[in-house]
């Protein structure tokens, strides 16, 4: 295992020896622990998040041009008309 010495401020070294108090574990432990969260594999989006959406967006299949038309005249056709009223009629 390699050695990283890293500098802190004391204020920062005494609120990461409260945190890992109170987790029962050493500071190294702690640090390490978070450290090791920020290379790790996230695990796959949920779908309606937006990084499933924009995932979803860049894998294959890919639609044509000729799906985006159909899908845009479907969204068209089942649009409900608008009833405008006069919100300020006597």
């Amino acid at each position: 295992m390699a050695n990283l010495i890293i500098e802190v401020p004391d204020e920062l070294v005494r609120s990461l020896a409260g945190v890992a108090a109170a987790r029962r574990k050493s500071v190294q432990q702690l640090a390490l622990e978070q450290l090791s969260s920020l290379v790790e594999v996230v695990p796959e989006p949920r779908a309606g998040y937006p990084a499933a959406v924009l995932k979803a967006m860049q894998e294959p299949p890919h639609p044509s041009s000729a799906d985006v038309d159909e899908l845009d005249d479907v969204i068209a056709a089942s649009r409900l008309p608008v009833r405008a009223r006069d919100l300020f009629a006597d």
